[in-house]
């Protein structure tokens, strides 16, 4: 059955790719492909990362850029450098391997799940392969797996990112634990290479690996894992910042998209309503003082960032209030008129067709655990899924809000809506069976009396 559900998943991302074609386009939600489709050209020119025209989101033409991820830029001008100026062939590599990887992991962090020294149950079995079969019919990561862009491959990482993080809860001296944390810390330098966001999950993954063995004889273990993964997250990030102190002459961590964000996310313009971005359409830029203009893109992050720090101290209430009012937008699944076919379609038809099975399911986990009767659930392998659902969420609702930047929460939101969607096919399955059984009884009074006649 997982052969078949890993092969539906490869196909559909396959039609995805050949839809999308061999033309970069900004299509809904997939502008940033176009931008990596640029930089991959300008590397293959000789002309390193940079554009050859003013280029979102301030960046001046032929003048260096941090903006964007360095990792999946570098993927990118290798495929065309083997194959060519081939947008379709880097789509097609991508939709195999995220094809496969991505119902392959939302299987494995199913199962996980559940407590293995729990007896076997329909749950246990039934649950990992619901998981992978949404994953792999889910529209959005149907869509998204084909764009040119970091979401397929950041969402791999950090879901196989969780699920080393959950292979170090009984963390021992021995080459088992070392390799874990080898494999894990890896996992974190490519994917934080791929958005830099999850330095602000890594903490809360650390934090749980040192819960989780607190029980333990030793703690040693535990901590040594953290070290390894962190010292080679370390080493991940270094060479970029070197790289960016010599191009920009100032500090750089790592990409130059903090500042912007954080200012243009809570702007005195909103009021206390967050607009997105199809509201406020091409005016972000003119947001930008007149008396920053002239800044390099990174001295103008940092800059920006002050600017955006100070309207929250400013006014902390209306940060708030604007917080609050970008839930709607980040959890939005309902069709709306200003938006296209293709958009309405993968917001209803992921998202909106599988709300309300994760929400059952979320509901069901939260009793199966805090019952005293029931043990099939990991309580702390659940308590970890749902810290970095409300983590990453958090970092976005209090930010900067696009759906898209919910995909992460929906790929463990699957685990929770295969629980919810098995749990109810059960129910129905076996009201059916009752439902059959009385209209095949025949011990009714009537026929007793008959009977005995």
């Amino acid at each position: 059955m997982l052969y078949l559900i890993l092969l539906l998943s490869v196909l559909l991302r396959v039609l995805a790719s050949i839809y999308l074609g061999n033309t970069v386009v900004a299509l809904p939600g997939t502008f940033d492909q176009v931008s990596y489709h640029a930089l991959a050209l300008r590397l293959l020119g000789g002309h390193g990362f940079s554009f050859g025209e003013a280029w979102w989101p301030m960046t001046a033409a032929n003048e260096p850029t941090a903006h964007w991820s360095f990792l999946y830029t570098f993927y990118l001008t290798a495929v065309y450098r083997a194959l060519g100026t081939n947008p379709l062939a880097a789509r097609l590599i991508q939709a195999i391997a995220v094809g496969v990887l991505q119902p392959l992991l939302a299987f494995h962090l199913a199962r996980q799940l559940f407590r293995k020294d729990s007896s076997p149950s329909r749950l246990s079995e039934w649950v990992p392969l619901a998981a992978a079969g949404i994953t792999a019919v889910y529209i959005y990561f149907i869509y998204y797996s084909a764009a040119l862009m970091t979401e397929p491959f950041f969402i791999i990482g950090l879901m196989g990112a969780l699920l080393l993080t959950i292979r170090l809860e009984h963390a021992e001296a021995g080459s088992r634990t070392w390799k874990t944390a080898l494999a894990l810390g890896i996992t974190l330098g490519l994917t934080v290479l791929l958005r830099q966001l999850i330095l602000l999950i890594v903490p809360f993954l650390f934090l749980w690996i040192l819960a989780s063995n607190l029980k333990r004889r030793s703690l040693r273990p535990a901590v040594a894992a953290v070290f390894i993964s962190t010292a080679i997250l370390i080493v991940s990030i270094v060479p970029f910042t070197l790289y960016n102190y010599a191009r920009f002459d100032r500090f750089v961590l790592l990409n130059t998209n903090a500042g912007y964000v954080v200012y243009w996310a809570n702007h005195p313009v909103y009021g206390d309503r967050f607009l997105d971005a199809n509201e406020m359409g091409d005016n972000y830029q003119e947001l930008v003082p007149d008396e920053l203009r002239g800044l390099d893109e990174a001295a103008l992050d940092s800059e920006l960032l002050k600017l955006g720090l100070g309207f929250i101290g400013d006014d902390p209430v209306r940060f708030i209030k604007l917080s609050l009012s970008r839930v709607p937008i980040y959890f939005k699944f309902w069709p709306e008129s200003e938006s296209g076919n293709l958009s309405n379609l993968s917001r209803v038809g992921s998202f909106g067709l599988f709300l309300p099975f994760m929400i059952y399911g979320l509901f069901r986990s939260l009793i199966m655990i805090v019952s005293r009767t029931d043990h099939r659930l990991a309580t702390g392998r659940v308590v970890l899924l749902y810290g970095f659902m409300v983590t990453y969420a958090a970092i976005h609702i209090l930010s900067w809000t696009q759906i898209r930047y919910r995909l992460p929460v929906d790929a463990v939101l699957v685990i929770f809506g295969a629980l919810g969607l098995v749990e109810v096919a059960f129910l129905l399955l076996k009201l059916g069976s009752r439902f059959r059984i009385d209209l095949n009884d025949d011990s009714t009074p009537e026929n007793e009396k008959r009977a005995s006649t």
